[in-house]
């Protein structure tokens, strides 16, 4: 095998590869008499068929399996003599004729083309200075949390005889549902539970239940809407007769040990103890997030290093497509129906969007690298143990659906890939942590809660958000330049 280097430029490398024609021949010889064992031809005994026979009959089709051979093993070859690490997978162009390569007549020459994994010094993170903004969970957000589980948990108690139905109550009632004279499938049913006002049943249907009493038999006349999910009666008018068995009115949820153990605890101190936990937990995940951030600014700051040019552009495009996806999906005649195929290509991305992208796909490549290089050197890893309980959460998120979400991971190397890659990172931010100095700071809960892009006076104008939707990471589509900034952060934070 010959190489010969042909282009060093930057970190892009190219070197032209030939293999002899009796290196090849050799090879072929060697495949041959390893699977001459393994032919039968009739006139010959199995192991007995000579190799220039076998070379005769199969002779072309083994050579092309040796070339295919011949190019991973060389081409891997060279680049560890010179120990280069690629940063993508490199590119391999056969140069001239193949057929005189196959039939023995000519070397094998070919064209190895890759760019290198650029080299760079670690920071000293212990020089990093990093404040992580901490709340503490009052006990009036675990009243207020209990409060709204009790309005969810909304209580009725018969009224008195002779009581009417209002805005509000919760009627048990039978029913037959008719068309024309003749009851339709699917619209009888006995001790029914329905809260009027609550939208369970079709459009026009709780209104007219409005003033009953108990004991009463009401007629409802009704029409499915056109878009009704059973087709014979979609559009059609309805009546029902309907016959009210109780009627019962909102009635306050007690807090107390009993509401405790409706919700699987033993008292309500044990409640408490376990919002105020939930709550801690989801402040520490935001808390977190923050601080993950201000570490990967300050690396950001204190790297700059030649960048794969292949990488940033995947990267780029990447960023580019998700743009042009949110513009489609916030244009004001999307049809998310017709849109099957996710092709949002001809949607326009300006000059400014995109010098914009670009600083942010080298911010992500940087970073990438950086934190591929602190977990290598320091034999950071992620078991497949973690990785299994990864895929187990995110199949939790499937009702009924578990096992399939469970085979689908553990069959697919690149997607059992995209859960390992978030847990790596975090293993390394973790390690990046701990040597770094990190002072917390007790903020409120509005200020750990608000955007971090907002500006100041936008933050302060913003309502107070909820608990619950405040921890997660914002989804809404991005209409300005410096939103769509935030969003194509993402993968950073």
């Amino acid at each position: 095998m010959q190489v010969t280097e042909t282009l060093s430029e930057g970190l892009k490398r190219e070197f032209k590869v030939v293999v002899e024609a009796a290196d090849l021949a050799a090879r072929l010889d060697a495949k041959l008499d390893e699977i001459k064992g393994q032919v039968q031809l009739k006139g010959f005994r199995p192991g007995k068929v000579p190799v220039s026979h076998l070379k005769k009959t199969y002779g072309k089709s083994v050579m092309t399996d040796v070339i295919q051979e011949t190019v991973g093993e060389t081409s891997q070859k060279a680049i560890e003599e010179r120990e280069l690490k690629p940063a993508l997978q490199p590119n391999i162009e056969l140069e001239g004729e193949v057929e005189p390569v196959v039939e023995g007549k000519a070397d094998l020459t070919y064209k190895l083309t890759f760019e290198i994994m650029p080299d760079f010094d670690l920071p000293d993170f212990s020089a990093i200075s990093l404040t992580r903004p901490v709340v503490e969970v009052s006990d009036e957000e675990v009243d207020e949390a209990i409060s709204r589980m009790a309005e969810q948990q909304q209580n009725f108690d018969a009224k008195d005889e002779g009581a009417k139905a209002e805005d509000g109550d919760r009627l048990t009632i039978d029913f037959v549902g008719k068309i024309g004279d003749e009851a339709f499938e699917g619209g009888t049913a006995e001790g029914v539970t329905l809260v009027i006002g609550s939208g369970q049943f079709i459009p026009g249907f709780e209104e007219q239940l409005i003033g009953a009493k108990a004991g009463d038999d009401v007629t409802v006349n009704v029409t499915f809407p056109e878009e009704y999910g059973a087709e014979h009666l979609a559009g059609k008018d309805a009546v029902f007769d309907v016959k009210v068995q109780e009627v019962a009115g909102p009635a306050e949820t007690k807090i107390d040990d009993d509401f405790a153990k409706q919700m699987g605890l033993d008292s309500l101190d044990a409640l408490k103890e376990a919002l105020k936990e939930r709550i801690g937990q989801d402040y520490g995940n935001v808390s977190r997030n923050r601080v993950k951030r201000s570490l990967l600014d300050a690396l950001d700051d204190l790297t700059d290093f030649e960048l794969p040019p292949t990488m940033l552009e995947q990267e780029l495009q990447q960023i580019i497509q998700q743009a042009q996806s949110e513009k489609a999906h916030s244009a004001e005649d999307y049809d998310s129906e017709q849109d099957h195929d996710h092709d949002h290509s001809d949607v326009e991305i300006t000059d400014e969007e995109k010098e914009e992208f670009q600083t942010i796909a080298a911010r992500r490549v940087r970073l990438g690298l950086l934190l591929s290089e602190v977990g290598t050197k320091n034999e950071i890893t992620v078991t497949q143990d973690e990785v299994n309980r990864a895929i187990a959460e995110q199949a939790r998120n499937f009702p009924g659906q578990e096992q399939q979400v469970f085979q689908f991971y553990t069959q697919n190397p690149q997607a059992q890939a995209q859960i390992r890659a978030p847990l790596f990172e975090d293993k390394v931010v973790d390690y990046i942590l701990e040597l770094a100095k990190v002072s917390d700071e007790t903020v409120s809960r509005e200020d750990l809660l608000a955007d971090p892009d907002a500006p100041a006076e936008e933050a302060a104008a913003e309502e107070k958000p909820k608990k619950k939707t405040a921890a997660k990471k914002k989804t809404a589509t991005k209409k300005t330049a410096a939103k769509k900034k935030t969003a194509a952060k993402k993968k950073d934070d």
